[in-house]
């Protein structure tokens, strides 16, 4: 039981330290007092996913955010970047592709930082009893992938390596969950594709016939819009967000199984899908920042859709990355 005396110099202590906070607020400049409040009335708009690591700020402890956010789920990086482009979204993620379509156009966005995952989600398919079992054989089948993205990146590679180009099969782009409604019904020799449709598709008889370590980078990048790069108030919400997403990243990783058992609530499906996803993974995810070997690697995913003639003219993809947010992911 507290006693009065225990109670007195708990009232002594907090007296002191509300008097210690307001000599400290009141040294403030007017300048350090009208950002403060500038920021609190920021609203950062913030692309997702359904599942993304917003879901998780809770868990990481990292919910106390200082300013507003609005947050809007997408199906899609394509969709975040043409968002972003539009000059309705500030942040989002996607992989290292669609950057790069948006580099072509001169789109309003750069890449801040790198988060490293795993390659080993992203899987070439083909049905429980395919007698293909090498993509050497992919001559004149009909190969699903999604278009403009990772999937069609690694399927490209693929042909290169086997001495085929795209002419030499029968390519149908389509969006993960028309894929997975094609490849169960037939209509597909193999499918290219990533994430949690991979675990679906496995648990009805596919077989995986290759993963992408070796061909995909493994870099994903989060990008910004280059208005809220310019607006100081934003930049540095835009900072404080990445270092929030960094510690939700290191609590998925130590987390797995609490990680697995929300993930799976959330889509509807067994938390061994996502317990599978860790099991598999190529390695953990890490947000870091911007650094050269990502730049080189995005150049040379750009070479080869040029290359393959899908972009309008070749891109140097350097202009597109910042490296001023390095000093809240050291």
């Amino acid at each position: 039981m507290d006693s009065m005396i225990s109670k007195g110099g708990a009232r002594r202590q907090f007296l002191k330290k509300g008097a210690a906070m307001a000599v400290l607020v009141a040294s403030w400049s007017n300048a350090t007092r009208a950002a403060a409040a500038q920021l609190r009335d920021t609203t950062l708009r913030i692309g997702t996913y359904k599942g993304g690591d917003s879901y998780y700020f809770n868990e990481a402890g990292v919910a106390d955010i200082p300013y507003k956010t609005a947050v809007a789920e997408f199906s899609g990086g394509n969709l975040i970047v043409e968002a972003m482009s539009s000059g309705t979204l500030d942040f989002g993620g996607m992989s290292e592709i669609p950057p790069i379509f948006a580099a072509a156009s001169a789109a309003p966005l750069k890449v801040i930082a790198v988060l490293r995952g795993d390659v080993n989600n992203q899987v070439v398919l083909v049905p429980k009893n395919s007698t293909i079992s090498d993509p050497s054989q992919f001559k004149g089948k009909r190969i699903g992938y999604v278009r403009s993205t990772t999937s069609h990146y690694f399927l490209l590679q693929l042909l290169k390596e086997n001495g085929l180009t795209i002419k030499d099969i029968q390519p149908v782009a389509l969006p993960p969950p028309d894929g997975l409604a094609a490849f169960k019904s037939g209509q597909l020799d193999a499918w290219i594709i990533y994430g949690l449709v991979v675990e679906f598709a496995k648990s009805q008889g596919a077989r995986v016939l290759r993963t992408a370590k070796g061909y995909l980078s493994g870099n994903y990048v989060i990008s910004a819009s280059t208005q809220a790069i310019a607006d100081p108030a934003k930049h540095q919400a835009v900072g404080d967000y990445l270092q929030r997403v960094s510690k939700v990243y290191d609590w998925i990783n130590n987390n797995p199984e609490k990680w697995a058992a929300k993930s799976g609530q959330i889509a509807g499906v067994p938390a061994q899908f996502f317990l599978n996803q860790v099991k598999n993974r190529s390695e953990p995810f890490k947000l870091i920042a911007v650094d050269d070997a990502a730049i080189k690697s995005q150049q040379r995913v750009a070479d080869v859709f040029a290359d393959a003639g899908l972009l309008g003219r070749r891109v140097d993809v350097r202009p597109i990355w910042d490296h001023s947010f390095a000093k809240y992911l050291t």
